[in-house]
């Protein structure tokens, strides 16, 4: 069911990213080729399906088991695998992470020079926002989405001040207090709003929004947790990136601070407490708990 579940998401993200990108041959193409190179190198697409499902469960929830995905979602997810691709293009760059290798191939500047990775990534956020300024849903939850959206991903409790400060914590000792912003804004950021986007797009409440965001903070924090772990734990060619960058560049990781195993607890507590936010939901939150599950037994 899960294999399955990820399959279908993966694909209908993929189709919508297939639409909305500029054709490789698109006039100027190196940078609509370098664009592609990184969204279409074999990601879980989980962004786009947490998004997709946390829609599908507030439409079931009001309307009955229907089991489908409110229509036109699959654009959101797909902008918010565009602003994802991009923030990893620049964080393999020699100033950031200066990394070879993502989901398997070489990555972005290693393929296509620094200049046009630099430029693919903007480009890809450009681009997402132009899709998220197109959706097919009222234009006070278009407005929102895009607020949530660049919320998770700007320097202020976002994607970007996670960077921040990841980039200043290296070589020296932060407390738990630190570590725990870095993951909660580098990551588990943009992993709430994904989730909280695809409620406000299905049009959800206030008091559903908040479930969501309740649950979207708890299962980013621990999918942070279960990348440290692994990190740690699995090989380059398992990972599809290149391991033990955390302790070449000294960073302070949950298992650095506590181990692999009292990491591993804190990251099931952590999905624990996702879950227990969508009891109220039924059987219609069942995708969005296996999907928290996932997070924490996957092996890269």
């Amino acid at each position: 069911m899960l294999k399955q579940l990820l399959e279908q998401g993966r694909a209908a993200a993929d189709a919508a990213l297939e639409q909305l990108l500029p054709l490789p041959t698109q006039h100027p193409s190196s940078i609509h080729q370098a664009m592609r190179h990184s969204v279409f190198a074999g990601g879980k697409r989980l962004r786009p399906i947490l998004c997709m499902e946390a829609g599908r469960m507030i439409a079931d929830s009001r309307n009955g088991p229907v089991r489908s995905l409110p229509a036109g979602i699959e654009q959101v997810g797909a902008a918010l695998e565009m602003l994802h691709t991009y923030s990893l293009i620049h964080d393999d760059l020699p100033a950031l992470d200066n990394d070879d290798l993502r989901r398997g191939r070489p990555t972005c500047h290693k393929a296509f020079g620094e200049a046009i990775a630099i430029l693919a990534g903007d480009a890809l956020q450009t681009q997402a926002y132009e899709v998220l300024a197109q959706l097919a849903c009222p234009a006070e939850a278009r407005v929102e989405i895009i607020r949530e959206i660049a919320h998770g991903t700007g320097t202020i409790d976002g994607m970007i001040g996670g960077q921040v400060v990841d980039l200043e914590a290296e070589h020296t000792k932060p407390d738990l207090a630190t570590l725990e912003y870095i993951h909660r804004s580098k990551t588990a950021a943009l992993i709430t709003a994904s989730v909280v986007s695809g409620g406000i797009y299905a049009g959800g409440t206030a008091a559903d929004i908040e479930r969501l965001r309740t649950y979207g903070q708890s299962i980013g924090l621990a999918f942070q947790i279960v990348d440290d772990v692994l990190d740690l734990t699995q090989t380059s060619e398992q990972l599809g990136k290149t391991a033990g960058k955390d302790a070449a560049a000294e960073k302070t990781t949950y298992p650095s601070l506590f181990g692999i195993e009292e990491s591993l607890h804190k990251a099931d507590a952590l999905v624990d407490q996702g879950c227990a936010a969508l009891n109220e939901y039924g059987d219609a939150a069942s995708n969005l708990k296996a999907l928290a599950r996932f997070l924490v037994e996957r092996k890269k």
